[in-house]
């Protein structure tokens, strides 16, 4: 049976050495290795472990008399999570990467699990939590009887080390950090690697064919999946509020007008994508929005109601020029950031992209998550 080890790891290569070691004490035979990672992990990988095959990876093969064709490890098995357009993830910092990253766990798993003469030994030891926590959802899914989950607990002083990789046949002294920051120096004899099996549950045998002819998402494997629903933005007219994660924002009403009119940018877009997130089909750039100001002034005047628009006074909102546009735009930001606080602001603002004099300007968040209130 073939022996196909599936990791995660971020920006510690040290990982996947540290779990083939404890593998082979284990009496594990590793046939291949396919690792999940982000684009920074996979340069970290390039050249902590591959190096021009005079990496750490074949320096522990030749230590350890494996033949370095004897398992199958290359750069085309380094899978990094992207997006639907194919960009690399750098990081795994937002909900929608971490979408991309369970579905590709998902997709590997399928994959690997699809051949009876294989089992597949899940490694949850490297990257962020929430990598370990996709890979562990995606061996629930899909994992069989022959396939093992594992986690690698290496000793803390050397865990921590950036030069440690696997302990060596012949003990060496290297220099480690203590708690305080302070350097000092132990032999690698002392290394603690072990090989910790984690128990889980596989509803694999529960699902149909129909269901295991192609990969799925976890919600459409399992009837209910606890999952906490994305914050929606409601842009009330009416009462001249907006309205994020049920927190209320009043707007002055010349603001509301021209985050409003972004607003109906966003949700008038007719471009089809699963995701907004890198995509500014709706942005526009200023000339544009100046040729648009007889949308921008209706929405005022519907905000203020009955008042005449020749008692407004002219300018502002209703004659738009470069200058009050940024003070209007810069003000609507500054409302948002001291509502809803820095980290809203990526999907809230009137965002700009571009430089000048190719600037142009939209929402970020996703329209399907906006609801406009007249």
């Amino acid at each position: 049976m073939k022996n196909i080890l599936l990791a995660v790891t971020g920006l510690s290569p040290q990982v996947i050495t540290e779990t083939l070691y404890a593998l082979h004490q284990s009496d594990r035979r590793i046939d291949a290795i396919h690792i999940i990672t982000t684009r920074s992990g996979k340069e970290k990988i390039y050249t902590g472990l591959f190096g021009g095959k005079k990496g750490y990876y074949y320096k522990y093969l030749k230590e350890y008399g494996i033949p370095s064709g004897f398992i199958d490890f290359s750069h085309g098995n380094i899978h990094v999570v992207t997006d639907e357009y194919g960009v690399e993830a750098t990081d795994i910092t937002n909900e929608a990467q971490n979408e991309q990253l369970l579905k590709k766990c998902m997709e590997l798993a399928f994959l690997f699990t699809k051949d009876s003469e294989t089992a597949v030994l899940f490694s949850i030891a490297g990257g962020r939590k929430t990598m370990s926590s996709c890979l562990t959802i995606a061996a629930q899914m899909y994992g069989r009887p022959q396939d093992r989950l594992y986690h690698v607990l290496v000793s803390p002083e050397f865990e921590s080390n950036r030069n440690f990789y696997y302990p060596p046949k012949e003990s060496k002294s290297i220099k480690l950090m203590d708690a305080k920051g302070e350097p000092f120096f132990k032999e690698t004899k002392f290394a603690d690697i072990n090989l910790i099996p984690v128990p889980f549950f596989s509803i694999r045998k529960k699902l149909s064919d129909d269901l295991l002819k192609e990969p799925k998402d976890p919600a459409t494997l399992m009837l209910s999946l606890v999952k906490e629903e994305k914050p929606g933005l409601t842009v009330n007219l009416k009462i001249c509020k907006i309205i994020y994660k049920t927190i209320e924002q009043d707007l002055m009403p010349a603001r509301m007008a021209l985050y409003a009119f972004f607003i109906m940018q966003k949700k008038n877009c007719s471009k089809r994508v699963e995701s907004c997130e890198n995509c500014n089909e709706c942005f526009i750039d200023i000339q544009s929005v100046f040729e648009k100001q007889a949308e921008i002034t209706d929405i005022y005047k519907r905000i203020c109601g009955t008042r005449p628009l020749n008692e407004m006074k002219d300018g502002g909102i209703i004659k738009l020029d470069n200058h009050n546009f940024m003070m209007y735009k810069s003000r609507i930001k500054e409302n948002l950031r001291n509502r809803y606080g820095p980290y809203a602001l990526k999907d809230l603002e009137i965002a700009s992209i571009g430089s000048r004099p190719n600037t142009r300007y939209g929402i970020r968040m996703d329209k399907s998550a906006i609801d406009l209130v007249w």
